[in-house]
């Protein structure tokens, strides 16, 4: 039976945004953005995380490969995020749903005075009609772009933080991979899909070693953060490939895909 009016954040990564050589990905941004359309007017709050800016603003200002100064990265992301948030409105004016950007450093979600004025925008927002796309605020942040330890991890972190804030019921992460596996499925053709986690240990963050893809800075490490975050949170997490963007109509049709993550009590 379809669940409507639940709050659900969407996070959807570099990877999943962009071709190969760092343009946007055109077709597959409407698709994800008419699904969501959809979902919005069925009746669901629907929160986006996005990522990409950087890779944009590369790719916009021509310059030969991404940056390593800080300046030049920032820069990029100056740039790339206008490029984002203009493909964005239009996209989703298509289907008469009006868009809000939020950016956002870490400072903004640690300070208890900025994190309650955030929830009442968030709120406010979502009460408007509106849908609220996130990301992290590279332009003015240097720990994402900068830290060997990607405070936000290409957005994983962040976008279970926004869905934390929020109270959503289920924070789903696009990726360039079908969810969890026991095994490296780049190079193990007989990994398998785990699908259901009800607990992080040294075991799965063992199989999560690794990083993302060259344009993002997400690795699966960062999305056990994430589900770290979200299972204390009482919140759902999955991790499902963002090339199959209609896999989001499942969650309100209640039918498994990905790899969930979930503290709830097993159904008896």
């Amino acid at each position: 039976m379809e669940q409507t009016n639940r709050r659900i954040t969407v996070k959807v990564g570099t990877s999943t945004l962009t071709h190969a050589n760092g343009t946007l990905n055109l077709r597959r941004m409407e698709h994800l953005v008419r699904i969501l359309s959809d979902l919005k007017h069925a009746g669901s709050d629907v929160i986006l995380v996005t990522s990409g800016a950087i890779a944009v603003g590369v790719h916009k200002l021509r310059m030969p490969e991404r940056p390593t100064a800080l300046p030049l990265k920032q820069a990029a992301a100056a740039v790339g995020q206008c490029e984002l948030m203009h493909l964005y409105d239009k996209f989703f004016s298509e289907y008469s749903v009006p868009v809000a950007q939020i950016l956002l450093t870490r400072d903004d979600v640690e300070q208890p005075t900025v994190r309650e004025n955030l929830l009442n925008t968030f709120h406010a927002i979502l009460e408007l009609g509106a849908l609220p796309i996130v990301n992290e605020n590279d332009s003015v942040s240097h720990e994402e772009i900068e830290s060997k330890d990607h405070i936000f991890g290409d957005n994983d972190t962040l976008s279970a933080v926004v869905a934390d804030m929020c109270g959503a019921d289920t924070l789903v992460l696009l990726s360039d991979i079908d969810g969890l596996y026991d095994g490296d499925p780049r190079t193990n053709p007989d990994a398998r899909l785990i699908p259901e986690v009800r607990a992080i240990d040294d075991t799965l963050r063992a199989l999560a070693s690794g990083a993302g893809s060259s344009r993002g800075t997400g690795g699966m490490i960062t999305k056990l953060a994430a589900a770290d975050i979200c299972l204390r949170s009482g919140i759902d997490m999955i991790i499902a490939n963002g090339t199959s963007p209609e896999l989001l109509y499942s969650l309100v049709d209640g039918v498994p895909f990905g790899t969930l993550f979930t503290a709830k009590p097993e159904a008896k």
